[in-house]
């Protein structure tokens, strides 16, 4: 059973006006609990768009967008919000960290909106910060306050994780690294990760390839042996 299914998604802003924009256009895929999938493609694509959705910011033109047989898409205000809550944990290409907490009061904040979070240290520990727990935003390198919103996105236990550009502010190394947490993170807590990126090196770790090219799906791909981070020349 797909944990998310997609089927026939569209998006179009303005529409039946000239300046009426066709973001996604019939979109599908399925993917399953603890899959890591790459979302590929160049920008004005449409792989942002399609990240709003999953993560409840956006709402469909048509087409259904299923976790666990529930159509997301259908959902009203509150149920959106609700989802974006506890079922969606986000990780983006800035931190998006609020200055004036540690890094262990970020992950606990999130903790505590979620309904059945996990322990904030012990995933702080779990992302190689267990030495970093008291330390403000402004004391952190910028990969180890990724490895924070990291963090404050698993705590929540959420059924879905996006991440959207997540190594875009990163060098290369530090953006390897990264990508490598999310892939361990994946298989430890068993979540189905979508990681929307411009950078076919990310691609090469992932176990679907879905390529995007004007709004549709040019090409579905599952990587029998992908690699892992460390294997590639970054």
């Amino acid at each position: 059973m797909p944990s998310i299914a997609v089927t026939n998604l569209s998006k179009v802003y303005n529409p039946g006006h000239t300046n009426e924009v066709k973001a996604l256009d019939d979109v599908s895929f399925s993917l399953m609990e603890g899959e890591f999938a790459a979302v590929l493609g160049a920008s004005g694509a449409g792989k942002s768009t399609l990240l709003n959705i999953l993560g409840g910011m956006d709402r469909p033109t048509s087409g259904s967008y299923l976790i666990d047989d529930t159509d997301v898409a259908k959902y009203g205000e509150n149920e959106l919000s609700r989802f974006r809550r506890l079922d969606v944990g986000f990780v983006f290409q800035f931190y998006n960290l609020l200055p004036q907490l540690t890094a262990l009061e970020n992950v606990q904040l999130a903790a505590s909106v979620a309904a059945n979070p996990f322990d904030s240290k012990e995933v702080l520990m779990e992302v190689g910060l267990e030495g970093r727990l008291a330390n403000f935003p402004s004391e952190l390198s910028g990969g180890e306050q990724q490895r924070v919103a990291i963090a404050r996105a698993i705590v929540k236990n959420p059924k879905l994780l996006l991440c959207d550009e997540p190594t875009g502010a990163l060098d290369s190394k530090t953006g390897a690294q990264i990508v490598s947490l999310l892939l361990d993170i994946s298989k430890t807590y068993k979540k189905t990760v979508i990681l929307v990126t411009h950078n076919a090196k990310i691609a090469e770790v992932a176990e679907r390839v879905i390529h995007i090219q004007d709004g549709r799906i040019a090409r579905d791909e599952k990587v029998e042996h992908p690699l892992s981070a460390k294997d590639i020349s970054w």
